[in-house]
């Protein structure tokens, strides 16, 4: 039985915290001087991502 290889693209977004997972927001990760920094503020603070979406990642990562 082979190994599962872990999705390095999904792994780069998702960070693994104590219970739950980290995931950044959006149009956060380039092109960001031409934005607004407010903008550039929100999005410093990202997001847990969902229980239905842990259950679906835990194989990837």
């Amino acid at each position: 039985m082979p190994k599962i290889k872990t999705h390095k693209g999904t792994a780069k977004v998702v960070k693994q915290r104590k219970n739950d997972y980290k995931i950044g927001k959006p149009k956060s990760r380039h092109n960001t001087g031409k934005k607004p920094s407010s903008v550039n503020r929100k999005n410093r603070i990202g997001s847990n991502l969902s229980k239905a979406d842990q259950n679906r990642l835990k194989n990837i990562i």
